[in-house]
């Protein structure tokens, strides 16, 4: 079983600013234990993890954190690059799916919190930032995301890249993010490392359409 903390930690950075569509609307009615419809949407070569609804802890939610000392371009940046913080007295549960298969890793997490996640707008000239320090450089980028009515929604892009043991080290990783009222869906998808193969692209239609379609479970 997978720890939900685990789950919680990888999809942080599902959390960063990023360009929102639409309007925030109330849904009493939604359940977030329906995320696991979306476990059909994959075929036998996934190998698929559900995680039943569980509290929810805010500090591991937050902005990632980047090391001191990196300089951002365009700088007024940074905040738009690290992330944006949820507010530490937050309550909710969370429910999730994971899948591992062809090269790939989805995550999708369904939240219900006690009041909602406000979402910041990076600007015009945030939309994409370049960041460098010592051996880490990376960039963060907007990302499209897929209407979804009544619901704000935005898209990540992360590339780091550093050096471990002399040896260049790239990794990425798309998150999604979905608000309506007190909910939040977020579905991030990575390549996986896999020995002697080379790195798969990441599938983002499918990323995209685990969005639509975990909203759509959760609200009925």
């Amino acid at each position: 079983m997978w720890n939900p903390r685990a789950l919680i930690v990888l999809a942080g950075v599902g959390l960063l600013a990023a360009c929102s569509s639409g309007e925030a609307a109330q849904d009493p009615s939604a359940d977030i234990a329906k995320v696991a419809e979306v476990k059909s949407s994959f075929g036998p070569e996934f190998k698929v993890t559900e995680v039943p609804t569980t509290g929810i802890d805010p500090k591991l939610l937050g902005g990632q954190k980047l090391p001191e000392g990196l300089k951002f371009e365009p700088a007024d940046c940074a905040q738009f690059a690290a992330g944006q913080q949820l507010p530490a007295d937050l309550k909710g549960n969370m429910a999730a799916v994971s899948a591992e298969g062809l090269g790939n890793r989805f995550i999708t997490i369904a939240m219900e919190t006690s009041e909602p996640v406000p979402m910041v707008e990076p600007g015009d000239n945030c939309k994409k930032v370049n960041f460098a320090g010592g051996a880490l450089r990376g960039t963060v980028e907007v990302v499209p995301v897929p209407p979804i009515d009544g619901v704000q929604a935005q898209g990540v892009h992360r590339v780091l890249q550093t050096i471990v043991n002399g040896k260049p080290q790239t990794g990425e990783i798309y998150s999604y993010l979905a608000h309506f009222g007190d909910y939040q869906v977020i579905v991030t998808a990575n390549p996986l490392v896999i020995p002697d193969k080379p790195v798969a692209a990441v599938d983002t239609a499918r990323a995209e359409k685990l969005l639509a379609d975990a909203v759509a479970a959760i609200r009925g």
